[in-house]
């Protein structure tokens, strides 16, 4: 079998194992984001593999991690996932709830190993409750939550966000957090814990600040009516003569009064906190945007306080002037995509190495980890 070489870690995690049981969407994300800071994850793949619908080599969900294949319905697939977790300090899977247990590797058998543990467990609908056991994705996660009735134009139906409210935010960040909050707590004690990460938990906690809006009367319950969520003429999107867009957010006193006069609509100072008079502020700073491109507006607010930026592309997004003097976007193995996030002054962390191929590093992390029992019937 193939082997990749393993460049030593990196970042403010190194020296943390983490095993990932194979799932899509938000567990490997929050594993990618655990293997950037520099911990060691293994992945255990399935034989057949599961993931994205495309080629492995552009999974980039799968960079600086070591795979290894296990089949957990052969008689010894358990076992060989069990001894993993006794060396691991964080396990994460994201099957519904039970089946780890069916499996055979669910925390009770995993912490009877290790004791220090931290389990997380990565679901849509949390462990318990009524929907515990349905199917779901994002859409329907962020649905239930009132996330996405927040979201769009009033006279239109809620827009979706991709699965970035759900999946990602509510989802693997708020793993990342608890696992590492329970790491913290297990060396201080010894012992370890279940994480349970629910979207529908993250992807309401999200919208903590709006909801304390909501009670103090400083926010409307339906969607385009509010400061934040596009009912503001001053913090939306508008078409350029391009058919492109601009955003703007210039919320404050000055950058408000910044962003009329570059704009060209400077009469219109009082309409700021004037909501009957929005509708016509509205219809000006559209019909100006309408006027130019979105290149030409780009260099008319460019080095200004006016709280304007160009509404850019995924693929155009990269080359920005500040993102590529940050360095926020990389090219690793001939892929660009973000580089990690944050960032640390003493322990820096990197790509070290492009998506893991489905079962590549089960030599290295049966040497490493001091499992030979890996490379049975893998020879």
């Amino acid at each position: 079998m193939t082997t990749t070489s393993h460049t030593p870690a990196q970042g403010p995690l190194s020296g943390v194992r983490v095993v990932e049981l194979a799932g899509i969407g938000p567990g490997p994300f929050a594993a990618m984001l655990l293997a950037d800071l520099g911990a060691d994850v293994v992945r255990v793949d399935r034989p057949g593999g599961q993931g994205l619908a495309i080629d492995p080599a552009y999974d980039i969900t799968n960079r600086n991690k070591r795979s290894v294949l296990v089949d957990l319905k052969s008689p010894d697939g358990p076992a060989r996932v069990l001894d993993l977790a006794a060396r691991a300090d964080i396990l994460v899977e994201g099957y519904r709830p039970g089946v780890a247990e069916r499996l055979g590797v669910g925390p009770e058998a995993c912490q009877a190993r290790n004791p220090g543990l931290v389990y997380g467990r990565m679901t849509g609908w949390g462990q318990q409750g009524p929907l515990a056991d349905r199917a779901g994705h994002d859409i329907a996660y962020i649905a239930l939550t009132g996330t996405l009735g927040m979201i769009g134009s009033a006279d239109e139906p809620p827009a979706v966000p991709a699965n970035l409210i759900g999946d990602y935010a509510g989802g693997s960040l708020y793993l990342v957090v608890g696992v590492l909050a329970a790491l913290h707590h297990a060396r201080t004690t010894g012992t370890g814990q279940v994480v349970d990460a629910a979207i529908v938990d993250g992807a309401a906690h999200l919208a903590s600040m709006i909801h304390g809006m909501l009670a103090a009367g400083g926010w409307q319950d339906r969607r385009g009516a509010n400061l934040l969520d596009g009912g503001c003429p001053y913090y939306g999107t508008y078409e350029t003569a391009d058919g492109k867009h601009m955003a703007v957010g210039a919320l404050e006193p000055r950058f408000y009064a910044e962003f009329l006069d570059l704009l060209g609509v400077g009469g219109h100072a009082g309409s700021r906190k004037d909501v009957a008079r929005w509708a016509e502020l509205r219809e000006a700073v559209a019909a100006r945007f309408k006027s130019r491109t979105r290149d030409e507006w780009t260099a008319v607010f460019e080095g200004t306080d006016a709280c304007v930026a160009p509404v850019l592309s995924l693929r155009e997004a990269p080359h920005h002037p500040h993102l590529a003097a940050r360095g926020t976007f990389t090219d690793h193995g001939g892929i660009t995509q973000p580089a990690p996030a944050p960032r640390f002054s003493a322990t820096p962390t990197g790509i070290r190495t492009g998506p893991a191929g489905p079962g590549a590093d089960t030599a290295d992390v049966a040497r490493d980890w001091d499992v030979p029992d890996l490379m049975k019937g893998q020879e």
